[in-house]
C-alpha cells in the first residue's frame, strides 16, 4: 500500500516537473541549431573535449 502511495507521488512531481520546464523554456530553433553529425561540412569543432590536448 505505501509503496503505490510513493510511486505515485514520484511519478505526479516528474510529470510536474516536466511541465514547468516545459513551460518556462523557449521552443527549440531546428535552424539555429548545430548539426549532430558535421562529417565533411567544414565547420570546426567547437566546445570543450575532455581528450583534447592542451594548448602548448
Amino acid at each position: 500500500m505505501i509503496r503505490a502511495h510513493v510511486t505515485t507521488a514520484v511519478l505526479v512531481l516528474v510529470a510536474g516537473f516536466i511541465a514547468f520546464d516545459a513551460g518556462a523554456s523557449d521552443p527549440l530553433n531546428p535552424y539555429g541549431a548545430v548539426p549532430m553529425l558535421a562529417l565533411g561540412s567544414g565547420m570546426a569543432a567547437a566546445g570543450a573535449h575532455c581528450a583534447a590536448p592542451p594548448p602548448k
